[in-house]
C-alpha cells in the first residue's frame, strides 16, 4: 500500500534515484533560475531575443538600483507589510479564540457552525470577485490597505479556524477541566493554559498565512490601484509601459518580491516543522 523506502531497494534503483534527483530539482528551479538570470541582464538582451543565453553584460547592481532608488518598489514593499502583518495578527486572533470556543464548549449549534466556516474554503474567490469589489467601494474600502486587510482577514479565518479547533481538539482536556475545578476564569484558562501550548501551531499558521497574503495577486488587483495601496505582488506591473515591458526590472523586482517569505521561513522554520508534526506519533 505505501511505497517501499529508498533504502530498501536494490542498489541501481537507488543510484538511478541518486543521479535523477539533481535533475529534479534544477528542472523545478529553472523558473526561478530565469527569473534570476533575467535580473542581471541588460535591457538590450531582450530586444535581441537573447532569452536563455548568458548576459551579454552584467548589469545586476543597476537594475536593482533602479528598482530601489527609481521607482514605487518600496513604497510596495511598505504596503505589503502594513497589509500583510495586521492581517497575520487578525486571523490567528480570531481563529484562536473561534477554535478555542469551537473545540472546547459542545453546544446544539456547534458541528453546524464549524461546518460553515470550512464551507467558506470551498467557495471559488473568482465567484465573488464583483460583489466583493462592489461592497468594498460602498464602504469607502475600495485602494486602501485597510480595505484589503479586513477581506483577507476574513476570508483567512476559516481555514485558520479550522487548523486551531483540530489542534485544540487534541490537547488533554484534563487540563481544562483541572484549571476549572480550580475556580479559574474561562478567558484565564484560553489565555494561560491553551494559549501556551497552541504555539507551534501558531507559529506555523503565522508562516502560512504571511506565505498567502504576501503573494497574493488576484485580490490586490481587483481592489487597489496605484501605489497608495497595492502591494509589490501588483505593483510590480508599473514595470511596464503601454507599448514596452521592462522584463529585466519586473525580474529583479520579482526577486525582491519573493525574499521576505523565504526569510519569514527560515525565521521560523524550527517552529513551522514542529506545528505541523506535532500529535503526528504518539
Amino acid at each position: 500500500m505505501f511505497p517501499k523506502p529508498i533504502e530498501k531497494s536494490s542498489r541501481g534503483v537507488q543510484i538511478g534515484y541518486q543521479v535523477a534527483l539533481p535533475f529534479a530539482l534544477i528542472v523545478w528551479l529553472l523558473p526561478l533560475i530565469a527569473v534570476a538570470v533575467f535580473s542581471i541582464k541588460p535591457d538590450s538582451d531582450f530586444t535581441n531575443g537573447n532569452y536563455w543565453g548568458l548576459p551579454s553584460s552584467f548589469e545586476g547592481f543597476t537594475n536593482y538600483g533602479k528598482v530601489f532608488f527609481e521607482s514605487d518598489m518600496p513604497r510596495y514593499m511598505i504596503n505589503s507589510v502594513l497589509i500583510t502583518v495586521p492581517t497575520v495578527i487578525g486571523a490567528i486572533a480570531l481563529s484562536s479564540m473561534t477554535g478555542f470556543a469551537l473545540g472546547v464548549y459542545k453546544f446544539r449549534a456547534n458541528l453546524w457552525i464549524f461546518f460553515m466556516f470550512i464551507a467558506g474554503n470551498f467557495v471559488p474567490f473568482q465567484i465573488l470577485m464583483v460583489p466583493v469589489r462592489d461592497l468594498s467601494v460602498s464602504m469607502g474600502l475600495y485602494d486602501t490597505k485597510m480595505g484589503l486587510v479586513l477581506f483577507h482577514i476574513a476570508f483567512q479565518t476559516g481555514f485558520c479556524t479550522l487548523f486551531m479547533r483540530n489542534f485544540i481538539k487534541a490537547l488533554p482536556f484534563e487540563l481544562i477541566e483541572a484549571a476549572r475545578v480550580e475556580g479559574i476564569a474561562e478567558w484565564r484558562i484560553f489565555w494561560y493554559v491553551v494559549l501556551p501550548l497552541m504555539k507551534p501551531a501558531l507559529a506555523a499558521l503565522a508562516v502560512l498565512i504571511f506565505t498567502f497574503i504576501w503573494n497574493d495577486y488576484f485580490w490586490a488587483v481587483v481592489l487597489t490601484q496605484g501605489p497608495d495601496a497595492q502591494p509589490v505582488t501588483a505593483g510590480i506591473t508599473s514595470f511596464n509601459s503601454q507599448f514596452r515591458a521592462a522584463y529585466h526590472l519586473m525580474s529583479a523586482g520579482s526577486i525582491v518580491a519573493a525574499l521576505p517569505p523565504v526569510l519569514m521561513f527560515f525565521l521560523m522554520q524550527k517552529h513551522f516543522i514542529a506545528g505541523l508534526t506535532l500529535g503526528a506519533v504518539k
